[in-house]
């Protein structure tokens, strides 16, 4: 009776089947929290004068609200995160890239060709020079 009860149990619930997602989920969130607490517990905190300066921004944070900067900061932002986006499609050819025909794998040489006559065009024009 027992037993009858736990396997009608488990076949509404699907409990064989997210058990392995339940435990990751657990574990992602044990991992997280305890990544979260541990610097606030370990770390010593002091505020020194190098540690309150600009730091890849381009100028003194606690100026003006209105102070101008240099739009470089986001051009540089709008590459990284373009070429970023691009480069993540690569990832999941590279999983299925055995699996793939002539014409697929065609179209992943052209968005490669895109690019890197992308990434050639931006070097040329100066976009990633840092001065």
């Amino acid at each position: 009776m027992n037993n009858t009860i736990t396997n009608i149990f488990n076949r509404v619930f699907f409990i064989e089947e997210y058990k392995v997602i339940v435990i990751f989920a657990i574990c992602g969130l044990l991992l997280s929290v305890l990544l979260f607490v541990l610097p606030i517990l370990l770390v010593f905190h002091f505020k020194e004068e190098e540690k309150m300066s600009s730091y890849e921004c381009g100028f003194q944070p606690f100026e003006d609200t209105r102070h101008r900067f240099d739009v470089k900061y986001y051009l540089v932002a709008i590459l990284f995160i373009l070429f970023d986006m691009e480069i993540m499609f690569l990832v999941p050819w590279t999983q299925f890239s055995e699996n793939l025909d002539s014409f697929n794998f065609l179209m992943m040489v052209v968005f490669l060709s895109i690019l890197t006559i992308g990434f050639i065009y931006e070097w040329s024009k100066g976009a990633l020079r840092w001065n």
